[in-house]
């Protein structure tokens, strides 16, 4: 198997539909919840709704790259959040997180190998693959996130 079809397939788990690292990925745990519940503070945890922005500003920096722009992404912005107000900003946000997933996925599948050791962007980013596992490597850092506050959000919800 190409290893850039390996590397695709590994952004799919943790995104869309794996079970095998964390037993769920994004699509299982963002399923069914309401608007309130996705942006229900807990303390000084962030919400699962400004989680969902934050990997997929990064997935669509990534792909705006593939597809020949430029580095536009900044990390001071990415908890940029607009203000989610309704169930359907929810599923806006949440339906953009699933396409950037599956696009970013495909991106990658149908990169040649070669191009993973190629320099991504500038020298100071290293490689292609080191940018791409490191997105895979954010995103399951707050999929542990996300699993917790759910269960706080559900939990909090029985107590009331």
């Amino acid at each position: 198997m190409k290893r850039t079809k390996q590397i695709a397939n590994r952004l799919r788990e943790v995104t869309l539909n794996g079970l095998w690292i964390a037993n769920t990925n994004y699509k299982d745990q963002l399923a069914n919840l309401t608007w309130k519940q996705a942006t229900m503070k807990i303390g000084t945890l962030n919400t699962m709704a400004a989680l969902t922005f934050h990997i997929n500003y990064y997935m669509a920096g990534l792909l705006n790259i593939f597809k020949g722009g430029s580095l536009d992404i900044r990390d001071k912005h990415g908890f940029d959040l607009s203000p989610i107000e309704s169930q359907e900003d929810w599923e806006l946000l949440l339906n953009a997180f699933l396409n950037n997933a599956e696009q970013l996925a495909l991106s990658i599948e149908l990169m040649p190998d070669e191009k993973l050791d190629l320099t991504f962007v500038d020298e100071k980013y290293g490689t292609y693959q080191r940018n791409i596992e490191a997105m895979i490597e954010h995103s399951y850092y707050h999929l542990g996130q996300v699993t917790l506050i759910k269960k706080m959000v559900l939990e909090s919800k029985k107590e009331h």
